[in-house]
């Protein structure tokens, strides 16, 4: 339990931290333009103590939730004092603001990929396109166990799994026509060897091992197996057994496919590439579970009337750092560490949506105001003026009001019905 307490507050403090230097990443870049910055401060609630330094106030909240960077000018609506007008932020360039409002993402991102690269160099990066090869692992025999319908043959359809149908799996064996309890390894027998890759069966492809049990099933007798062992092309005659199955007759040989590995490793040099390509992926991933966001709600308002929490449902802060707690516990650091960069990595992309007071609403405004402003000079008019953020905020109040009840869904089924580490 210590070690799970440890885990939930390191993730809170990383979580804190990411969040600290989005509002740096807004600062920075603000204060370098010019504008006018106000304050700076970490956390949320009563201030615990605070100083200036260059015209900025500096400070540190009671709770470690957030923080926010209060830049002069934001909306034309903000207040300024004589000093601030001429570096009020709406009356700079619109690429400025946006350099600005998107730096906050920026820095998730930057974030996310150092925590990718010192694990594909360290622990490995997630395989996320695990290949169904048609490579042996192992074609040891042991005695299978009954089950009902006759007598049970390992494997089945999944990487990594015997070359033999249904039933429970008994890695590397099979049963015999005798019945349970006679070893089968006709894969042995004909001297296929673990790393042996499976190019043809019969004379038919099998590019996957999917086609090699879908070949051996339908297989009887001496058959002919084509193999790559090195760089050599090998063609083995193997005796396929017929045994009977709880899902019917159907053919055996006794080998297991090579699992693919949960984790790939890089060197140091090849590790640039291969952060930038699952960065890739990983956005793109973040990108479909928003879209799909909405029609996952439902499965969260199950979970907390108790139905099953499925894995793929939202989660809140609080699932999130459970998780990471969890990951300590197990001393499962790489998955704390992929948690860190995914969230990043989701907050870079959440901000961005142009949402009122999302970064991306922002952004979104400002970018209508430089289109009007084009098509009017086209029209031979002056330049309007600011939007009128007034006339935003019930779509403003909407999204606030939306955003803070689907939270609440979220924090609720991660408190009574959390989704567990597998």
């Amino acid at each position: 339990m210590t070690a799970y307490l440890a885990g939930v507050a390191l993730f809170l403090l990383a979580l804190t931290v990411s969040v600290a230097l989005h509002e740096a990443g807004h600062m920075l870049t603000a204060r370098a333009f010019g504008m006018k910055v106000r304050r700076f401060f970490v956390g949320r609630g009563p201030t615990v103590f605070s100083f200036r330094r260059g015209g900025v106030e500096y400070g540190l909240k009671a709770l470690p939730i957030g923080g926010f960077c209060d830049i002069a000018g934001l909306t034309a609506l903000d207040e300024l004092t004589r000093d601030e007008r001429p570096r009020a932020m709406w009356r700079f360039p619109t690429w400025k603001r946006t350099v600005v409002l998107g730096s906050g993402s920026v820095v998730h991102v930057l974030l996310a990929l150092t925590v990718l690269y010192v694990m594909a160099v360290s622990t490995g990066l997630p395989n996320l396109h695990p290949t169904d090869d048609p490579i042996v692992a192992s074609t040891s025999c042991v005695t299978a166990p009954t089950v009902p319908g006759g007598p049970a043959s390992p494997g089945g359809s999944a990487p990594g799994g015997s070359a033999a149908p249904g039933g429970p799996a008994a890695p590397g064996g099979a049963a015999g026509p005798g019945g349970a309890g006679s070893p089968l390894c006709p894969a042995a027998a004909a001297g296929l060897r673990a790393g042996d890759r499976i190019v043809a069966i019969a004379g038919s492809p099998t590019p996957t091992w999917s086609d090699v049990l879908t070949a051996v099933r339908a297989a009887e007798g001496p058959t002919a197996m084509t193999v790559r062992r090195g760089s050599e092309t090998v063609t083995l005659s193997v005796d396929v057994a017929r045994v009977t199955t709880a899902s019917g007759e159907a053919g055996m040989i006794g080998a297991t496919a090579q699992q693919p590995p949960a984790y790939l490793r890089h060197d140091p040099l090849a590790a640039t590439g291969a952060t930038l390509s699952f960065t890739g992926d990983l956005i793109a991933r973040t990108a479909g579970q928003l879209a799909a966001f909405p029609q996952r709600l439902p499965s969260v308002i199950e979970a907390i009337a108790g139905g099953e929490r499925h894995p793929d449902t939202p989660i809140s802060m609080v699932g999130a750092s459970r998780l990471g707690g969890e990951a300590v516990e197990r001393g499962l650091w790489e998955v704390f560490l992929f948690l860190m960069a995914s969230l990043n990595l989701f907050m870079a992309v959440f901000n961005l949506l142009p949402l009122l007071p999302l970064d991306g609403g922002h952004i979104a405004v400002a970018w209508y105001e430089r289109l009007r402003n084009t098509l009017r000079r086209l029209r031979g008019r002056a330049a309007a003026g600011p939007v009128d953020y007034t006339r935003l905020f019930p779509v403003t109040v909407a999204a606030v009001l939306i955003g803070g009840a689907v939270m609440l869904l979220t924090v609720t089924a991660d408190l009574v019905n959390p989704i567990h580490l597998s």
